[in-house]
């Protein structure tokens, strides 16, 4: 995969499916942006009937994800990044959060949707000390992602895996654990996952993942925080562990935000 990889995505742009509602274009209705079809907004507008504050949850998890790579980019050190399952890009991409703090930092996303890979050719540059490029593939083939990724970042070095809003998507908690596995099976002592998803605490949640799952495509399956802990199996855990999003090494406005039923942690791989 070439760094900074250029075209107009005609090719990617002919085989969308503008009727069926995909997630990463719902995600990004809720968000407030613009790169979706009538058949995403209809279900966003369906789920945020039954939970109107979803859009500001989106919002926070968003949030979280900047804190997160922030925080392992200037307190651990990290300069390589592997975010699978990117979405469309919005503000705060991993990339701009990271090179933000050290220039040289290399990032690869990882999506399988065509509208993000049209998006992401035109939109996730990088700074020229560093880099950015972008593997299509879908988190269940994880050999795929690491041949690709290889090209860009070295597997000797610290990776910190991005798992963020995806493992929902895999119903198993034993199939999200062999993927998680084997992904940081090719990483180095030092490296980190970091994540977030779903929580099955709150009704309007569980309701507006409903309607999500009879209308929208893939499938997003709510877990406990301990069962979200349990996807961390052979990693250390960074304080404050599971967590909602916004209270995971909170800012003033995530402090001043509810816990929220969106769960998110951050391991070290000893």
């Amino acid at each position: 995969m070439a760094e900074n990889p250029a075209g107009d995505g005609s090719t990617d742009a002919a085989k969308l499916d503008a009727d069926t509602p995909q997630t990463a274009r719902i995600w990004n209705y809720l968000l407030g942006g613009k790169d979706n079809f009538a058949a995403d907004r209809a279900v966003g507008d369906q789920i945020t009937g039954a939970m109107p504050h979803l859009g500001p949850y989106a919002r926070l998890s968003r949030k979280y994800l900047a804190r997160a790579v922030h925080y392992l980019a200037t307190e651990v050190g990290i300069r390589q990044f592997l975010d699978v399952g990117t979405g469309l890009p919005t503000a705060d991409n991993t990339h701009e959060v990271a090179q933000k703090a050290a220039p040289d930092s290399r990032i690869v996303y990882v999506d399988n949707d065509p509208l993000v890979l049209v998006h992401a050719r035109a939109l996730l540059t990088s700074d020229p000390r560093g880099a950015t490029a972008y593997v299509s593939a879908d988190l269940r083939e994880p050999e795929v992602i690491l041949d690709e990724a290889g090209k860009t970042l070295d597997f000797k070095q610290p990776v910190a895996l991005m798992l963020m809003g995806i493992l929902g998507h895999v119903e198993s908690d034993d199939a999200a654990r062999a993927i998680i596995g084997r992904l940081m099976s090719a990483f180095p002592s030092g490296s980190y996952l970091a994540m977030y998803d779903g929580g099955d605490t709150d009704e309007s949640v569980v309701e507006a993942t409903r309607i999500w799952n009879v209308a929208a495509e893939p499938k997003y399956h709510l877990r406990s925080p301990e069962r979200i802990a349990g996807l961390f199996e052979g990693l250390e855990l960074v304080e404050p562990g599971v967590v909602s999003v916004t209270r995971w090494k909170p800012d003033e406005e995530a402090l001043a935000a509810p816990d929220i039923a969106q769960f998110a942690a951050v391991g070290r791989k000893p």
